[in-house]
């Protein structure tokens, strides 16, 4: 369907060039709101009436008679019918929403996907510093870019995934110094403990871990280091590096253990070490986007539509947190990322506007709006109607691997993509380990592997598939079913353009719905072989699209359940 629809709009275009020269360029399809008013539309008419001084519902008829004079529309629809003040619906001939399912059988795993377009993303997301396990908030972090990382990657972009993190500051001495009263033989509520609310020290049981290690000279490798320790109480600058690299490692693992991966891990250290921090701010004083007042450099962020202007430098010498989120972002500039996302957690929310600001004063070329931001709100874990809000290693709240450990990679990933990024999400523990259709990521996969269970009864070559008669595929339930796998590219085209994968997941299920539905309806290994072939072909299509989908949200596709 989808080189058939090409078809239809070159010949939708060719005739509102026609029309009106220049508006060829314009031809969109959509889908009608209601189904039963066809299976594409256009606004056409209605855009052009006024330009051309003329009625929309006699343009849109003369429209509807060019058009069904046209090769590619006398082929493919049935019928065009005008409908309130100018739409044109069109109703395809039942060949036509048949040929989706060929379309999908013979492209595979590459349906809905395009071809490489030569342009390059950097999409940074977790990027947890190395302070403690990763939570069930990096979680929802980690499943939002792995699967926007995916989205671009379906739509022929290349695709750099990046974690950025601070291996230095105030949160990493708190790490040490925890360690070391841990190592000393110390632990909370101890005289010696820091106690109070402003107290800083990390209480979860991964600090006394990671002191016993420290103390029996392992050697700990992360993704991006290495370190052996000293075992030497006294070596506080040991103790941090090896703490780092420890927690580090456990991240590894987390990560792994949910199915992400990354091409780069970028240390906030660098940044300073390599002098970029101070050649930014050196371009912002340069470009005179500076000033001086109580002791501090601030930048003139309100010249760039932030609400107040920044501290850069503080009357102490050292930098606020948005100068080197700035030197990070020129640097991925000039790394040849024009297209930069950014997935964080909504208390972010603040920075976007100085960062921006600081990238547009430094005038080296970045364009407003640069970079792109996913921003998204915690999790609440729920288990028998009660919050779940600590973990006895983390201290006070729930790992990622607590969350996978108790459900499984496949419901965490599914469950954690099934809302907006940006609306509250509560994880209902009991719920994912339901084996009803109540449980969204049970009902996707059941509707693949039973579509995997007819086939494997059938016991026929699939490619056999690819060329049977279709004609046989003309009930409601299949007309519904085709159509929603017609839908697939357009919907994965606007999922990437709106960093949604819910999308994804909300087609995923109407689409399990439809199978079911269909499933219900009509036997597919009836006697009559034409007729058993033609639906053999469109559940296989199905499943195929079930499992393309899954795919892009990390989730496994089984065939058996």
């Amino acid at each position: 369907m989808l080189s058939l629809k090409k078809d239809l709009l070159a010949a939708l275009a060719a005739e509102l060039e026609n029309l009106s020269p220049g508006s060829g360029a314009k031809a969109a399809f959509e889908s009608p709101k209601v189904a039963a008013h066809g299976d594409l539309a256009t606004t056409a008419a209605m855009q052009l009436a006024k330009p051309l001084g003329q009625n929309p519902r006699e343009l849109a008829q003369t429209l509807c008679t060019r058009l069904m004079a046209s090769g590619a529309f006398e082929k493919w629809v049935q019928a065009l019918e005008i409908a309130g003040p100018g739409f044109i619906n069109i109703r395809l001939k039942d060949a036509a929403r048949q040929q989706v399912v060929r379309e999908v059988l013979q492209a595979g795993e590459r349906f809905g996907q395009q071809s490489a377009n030569g342009q390059r993303v950097l999409v940074e997301f977790v990027s947890a510093n190395p302070t403690g396990p990763l939570h069930v908030g990096h979680g929802r972090q980690a499943a939002l870019g792995d699967a926007v990382c995916n989205l671009y990657a379906s739509q022929g972009w290349q695709v750099y995934r990046e974690f950025y993190y601070n291996d230095a500051g105030v949160q990493i001495a708190t790490l040490a110094h925890s360690t070391q009263l841990r190592a000393q033989g110390f632990k909370p509520g101890d005289a010696q403990w820091p106690s109070g609310e402003q107290a800083a020290a990390y209480n979860g049981d991964y600090i006394a871990e990671i002191a016993q290690d420290f103390l029996s000279k392992k050697t700990v490798k992360a993704d991006d280091r290495e370190f052996i320790a000293s075992g030497n109480v006294a070596d506080l600058d040991g103790l941090r590096q090896f703490a780092v690299a420890y927690l580090r490692s456990e991240q590894d693992l987390d990560l792994q253990a949910f199915g992400v991966r990354f091409d780069n891990y970028y240390l906030e250290s660098s940044l300073y070490s390599s002098g970029r921090v101070e050649a930014t701010v050196g371009k912002l004083v340069a470009a005179g986007k500076t000033y001086e007042e109580g002791g501090a450099l601030w930048l003139k962020s309100t010249d760039y539509g932030d609400d107040k202007d920044r501290v850069m430098r503080k009357s102490d010498g050292s930098y606020t947190y948005f100068v080197p989120d700035v030197a990070y972002h020129i640097a991925k500039w000039e790394r040849g990322y024009s297209k930069a996302v950014n997935i964080q957690g909504s208390d972010h929310h603040g920075t976007i506007a100085r960062v921006r600001a600081g990238l547009q004063a430094a005038g080296v070329g970045i364009p407003p709006g640069y970079p792109d931001y996913v921003l998204h709100t915690m999790v609440r874990v729920m288990r028998g109607g009660q919050e779940v809000k600590i973990s006895k290693r983390a201290g006070s709240y729930v790992t990622l691997r607590d969350l996978i450990a108790w459900t499984s990679r496949d419901a965490v990933r599914y469950f954690l993509l099934s809302r907006k990024p940006d609306t509250e999400y509560v994880f209902d523990i009991d719920l994912a380990l339901a084996k009803n259709n109540d449980n969204p990521v049970y009902y996707v996969q059941y509707a693949h592997a039973r579509i995997c269970s007819i086939l494997a009864t059938w016991g026929g070559d699939r490619a056999l598939l690819h060329t049977v008669e279709l004609q046989a595929l003309q009930s409601p339930s299949a007309q519904a079913l085709m159509l929603q796998l017609a839908k697939y590219p357009d919907m994965l085209a606007r999922a990437c353009q709106d960093f949604a994968p819910h999308d994804v997941s909300f087609y995923l299920r109407e689409l399990a719905a439809l199978y079911h539905s269909y499933y219900d309806a009509e036997r597919i290994l009836v006697d009559d072989t034409p007729t058993k072939n033609a639906r053999l072909a469109l559940v296989c299509a199905v499943a195929q699209v079930l499992h393309n989908g899954l795919a892009v949200l990390g989730v496994s596709a089984p065939q058996k359940m």
